[in-house]
C-alpha cells in the first residue's frame, strides 16, 4: 500500500504545487503563477458564467433559426405531399416553440436580476463579458527575468 501512495504522491506533487500557486523545483527560481507572470487577467467564476449564459442564449437562437429556415425549405420543395408539408408544418411549429422559450427564458433571468435583486446579483445576462485578450499583455505585466540554468 505504500507504494501505491507513494507513486500517487509523486505524480500529484507537480500539480499541488501549481494548485497553491507556486512551482517549486525550478533549477533557476521559484516560479508564482498569477496574473503578472501570464501577462493577462484571469476571468473570475462569474465571468466564465456570463459568457456561457450568453453563449448558450446565442446557440439557441441560431438553432431555432436554422430550425425555422429548415421547416420552411421543406414547405417549398414538399411538392404538395400532405406528409412532406405536415412535417415541414411541425419543425416550423417546434423552432416557433423553441423560440417563445429562449423569450421566456430571458425575461425570467432578466426579471430576477433587475427586479428581484435589483442588479446586485447577475446571472449572466445583464452582466458585461469582460474576458481578457490573449494577444495584449495586461497593463501591469512585467515579464519574469530570464531564466539562466548553471552549466555542470
Amino acid at each position: 500500500m505504500n507504494i501505491v501512495n507513494s507513486v500517487i504522491e509523486k505524480v500529484t506533487s507537480p500539480f499541488a504545487a501549481y494548485a497553491a500557486g507556486s512551482v517549486t523545483g525550478s533549477p533557476c527560481r521559484d516560479v508564482m503563477v498569477d496574473s503578472n507572470t501570464l501577462g493577462f487577467e484571469i476571468p473570475s467564476f462569474g465571468d466564465m458564467l456570463t459568457f456561457l449564459v450568453k453563449g448558450f442564449f446565442v446557440v439557441a437562437g441560431i438553432a431555432a433559426l436554422v430550425m425555422l429556415l429548415w421547416g420552411a425549405l421543406a414547405w417549398v420543395i414538399s411538392g404538395g405531399s400532405k406528409e412532406n408539408v405536415e412535417a415541414a408544418r411541425d419543425r416550423i411549429t417546434a423552432a416557433l416553440i423553441g423560440v417563445f422559450m429562449i423569450l421566456v427564458a430571458l425575461a425570467i433571468i432578466w426579471t430576477l436580476e433587475q427586479i428581484v435583486f435589483k442588479g446586485t446579483v447577475c446571472f449572466g445576462l445583464s452582466c458585461p463579458v469582460t474576458l481578457p485578450t490573449l494577444l495584449e499583455p495586461a497593463a501591469n505585466f512585467t515579464p519574469p527575468p530570464p531564466c539562466t540554468t548553471p552549466t555542470p
